[in-house]
């Protein structure tokens, strides 16, 4: 494992160091990003005036909204020097272009080289990329230049099916992964059916996108569990978006994804938008360092989190994210009780006889909130157990409908590139 010098340093040369990069931040949005110079002239801020990571409460902060509303004004450069064109999702509203020059591609290829060499990787791996390199998709660019520049082998399989997947892995012998962890499960599953051992073939290790496989308290949740339970490989969870242009990525000792801190000023603030004390709960609020297309300054994320500040014992003594405990967004109220969507997926993927699943919230005619599980269930007892599930886990009685696999692939991918088990169609 290699660890850069900066991940190693005392908090204090780490905060210096940031220190000064932010004022670098400040000065360049002051006066190439449109939006920025509005912000502050709107606000009153003089970004020179900010000179420590504490003055940043100082600046209001940034949204999703007005990322929404404002795109183009947050590019700094002209289109001309945009050297590619990524989108983000789309979950929480309107997709948002983010314009990458040829140095930000650069930037971002360092730090995906970094995170690899979190997760144990090194120029002898082959990595198999179980994801998508089109539809601009930034991760997809990002896992494949830090490869090239960590020199090692790749092997561009892109999504699929797991006979796909299952015979490129026999075929070009990868050690790692790159997937999202339910469609490993689905992996373990159709190569059991197949009397197969996937613990004989290549791979040692996955690196798992898109959804947490830990539980608060860093032990594996169900998903983990499934995979690990018949794969004896070693699981790396990594925290990342199409905004922030950075990754957080577990190392060995699995207790979080650790921060890349010459990247990304990474605040935790509550509802008020106040840090919250060591511990707490806060949406994941960064401002990104060196980005030169479409830097950002306070861009609540929307994202919950929880940060850890003891020192790893993997030797850094950058801060850890831990799991995401759902999107401030996506929050759920139902009858007094209050939850995220990872708890309700957690839920249905601990109940026997539950294959697969999308959760709608929507509002009711009362203006309330409204759950409805669609389910590809075993048997149609399932229904009842899940229901009893979720009155005596979670107190709340949601309303069931059995599908078919044809019906919940529509509505995982009524979105776009990505599978969605959750979808949030509340009236605004």
């Amino acid at each position: 494992m290699s660890i850069s010098k900066i991940d190693c340093s005392t908090k204090q040369a780490i905060q210096t160091y940031q220190e000064s990069q932010l004022t670098k931040a400040l000065q360049y949005v002051a006066i190439h990003s449109r939006f920025y110079k509005a912000h502050f002239r709107n606000n009153n801020i003089n970004p020179l005036a900010i000179r420590t990571l504490k003055d940043l409460v100082e600046i209001p902060v940034t949204t999703k909204n007005d990322l929404q509303r404002h795109n183009w004004d947050f590019l700094c450069v002209p289109k001309e020097e945009v050297g590619d064109f990524a989108i983000t999702s789309g979950t929480l509203g309107a997709p948002v272009t983010i314009g990458l020059t040829k140095s930000d591609l650069m930037r971002l290829a360092q730090n995906e080289y970094s995170s690899f060499l979190c997760a144990d990787g090194s120029s002898r791996d082959r990595y198999q990329l179980m994801l998508t390199l089109d539809r601009q998709f930034m991760a997809g660019i990002a896992y494949y230049e830090g490869l090239k520049k960590l020199g090692a082998g790749i092997i561009r399989v892109g999504p699929g099916a797991p006979d796909m997947q299952f015979d490129s892995i026999l075929r070009y012998e990868p050690t790692c992964l790159i997937a999202v962890p339910s469609f490993l499960v689905k992996l373990v599953e159709y190569v059991k059916q197949q009397g197969q051992n996937l613990s004989a073939t290549s791979v040692k290790k996955a690196i798992c996108i898109g959804e947490s496989i830990r539980n608060n308290d860093f032990s594996l949740n169900e998903i983990g569990k499934r995979i690990k339970a018949t794969w004896d490989i070693s699981l790396y969870s990594t925290y990342a978006s199409t905004e922030m242009q950075t990754a957080f990525t577990e190392c060995s000792f699995g207790v979080g994804g650790h921060h890349n801190p010459e990247l990304i000023i990474v605040e935790l603030l509550n509802e008020n938008g106040e840090p919250v004390k060591a511990g707490e709960p806060g949406e994941v609020t960064i401002t990104t360092l060196g980005v030169e297309g479409m830097p950002l300054i306070r861009y609540n994320t929307g994202d919950i989190s929880i940060g850890h500040d003891q020192p790893c014992v993997c030797g850094r003594n950058t801060m850890r994210l831990g799991p995401i405990l759902g999107r401030r967004q996506q929050m759920i109220k139902l009858k007094g009780t209050t939850l995220y969507p990872p708890a309700v997926s957690e839920l249905l993927n601990k109940t026997k006889g539950v294959y697969d699943h999308v959760a709608e919230v929507t509002t009711s005619a009362l203006g309330t909130d409204s759950l409805t599980l669609y389910l590809l269930i075993e048997d149609a007892a399932v229904k009842q157990r899940v229901i009893n599930s979720f009155n005596s886990k979670l107190r709340v009685t949601p309303d069931v409908k059995i599908v078919d696999r044809s019906e919940l692939d529509k509505l995982q991918l009524a979105r776009g590139r990505k599978i969605a088990r959750f979808l949030d169609n509340r009236k605004t």
